[in-house]
């Protein structure tokens, strides 16, 4: 059984950081992407950045230049720096990870998701 366990959310006051960690746990062989998405209430679940197994990424425009998304394939960890946060950034945050190879097969899965807070 595979289970995304993220942490490091939190509340922060704007202009200030936070890094958020998401391991996946369980007899995996193999994950292509992994990934950070937030959801506020009432709307789409959107994509803030992704890393692929070789360490290509891709960052929402929203967050160029001021989140980092990492990865440790050895531990099926992604990491997420997030400096100069601002009170926009305020979502809660899904881990994803995307085509995880296990005994059983092949499929997504995703994160319970974790709250950030910026405030003003």
């Amino acid at each position: 059984q595979v289970q995304l366990v993220e942490s490091g959310g939190g509340l922060v006051q704007a202009g200030g950081s936070l890094r958020l960690s998401c391991a996946a746990t369980g007899s995996i062989f193999s994950i292509n992407g992994m990934g950070w998405y937030r959801q506020a209430p009432g709307k789409q679940r959107e994509l803030v950045a992704r890393i692929t197994s070789g360490g290509i990424t891709n960052y929402a425009d929203s967050v160029k230049g001021r989140f980092t998304i990492s990865r440790d394939n050895g531990r099926n960890t992604v990491y997420l720096q997030m400096n100069s946060l601002k009170p926009e950034d305020t979502d809660a945050y899904y881990c994803n990870a995307n085509a995880v190879r296990t005994t059983t097969g092949v499929r997504d899965y995703w994160g319970q998701g974790t709250q950030v807070t910026v405030s003003s």
